[in-house]
């Protein structure tokens, strides 16, 4: 995955003669950087992403790496909804699965930057699906989110198998916000 574009990379990413580029980084509108003693531009990846988005623009083969992948295992309607609501549909892809089987195949095809687990599925078959994730090398890095119940206790279980677990009720904002800031700062290290 390229972290710094050249303009002629930018170029052909926005289908727009490198000189545009030049023009948009010498007007201050796309960031980046010279390289030392030379007249060399270069654009970060998530500056490239920013600019292209700000102006409406495709993503093009950017579109995977920009967009937060989010799989939602045996989370209910209403809880599904308020997250929806909250994780705008331009910087999220959302999955859904009912079951474990269904949380492979998801995983398989989608290879999420987060997965959230509901337990009120159950708890053997919610921790299942997070032991299965983190043995898996592709997914190590997967941010986990467990939802517990009130009456699911977080002991009795290893918590360090998730990064977070948040305890019904709570704020599906809240919930989407960390999700956010898990998903960005995982995207940063990748």
């Amino acid at each position: 995955m390229r972290t710094i574009f050249t303009t002629g990379q930018v170029a052909k990413i926005c289908k727009v003669a490198p000189r545009t580029v030049s023009k948009w980084f010498d007007s201050g509108r796309l960031r980046g950087y010279r390289i030392p003693g030379s007249q060399d531009r270069r654009i970060p990846r998530e500056h490239l992403i920013r600019f292209l988005k700000e102006h409406g623009m495709p993503l093009g083969e950017l579109e995977d790496e920009a967009m937060g992948k989010l799989l939602l295992v045996g989370v209910d309607s209403i809880m599904r909804g308020g997250l929806e609501g909250v994780l705008p549909v331009e910087d999220f892809k959302v999955e859904l699965a009912a079951s474990g089987f269904e949380a492979g195949i998801q995983a398989e095809s989608l290879h999420p930057d987060c997965v959230v687990i509901d337990f009120a599925m159950g708890r053997n078959e919610a921790l299942m699906i997070a032991q299965n994730l983190r043995k898996n090398n592709d997914y190590t890095d997967t941010v986990l989110i467990a939802l517990l119940s009130d009456e699911d206790t977080a002991s009795g279980f290893d918590r360090t198998i998730f990064n977070e677990t948040f305890r019904k009720p709570f704020d599906a904002a809240l919930l989407a916000e960390r999700i956010r800031t898990l998903v960005s700062r995982r995207k940063t290290l990748a």
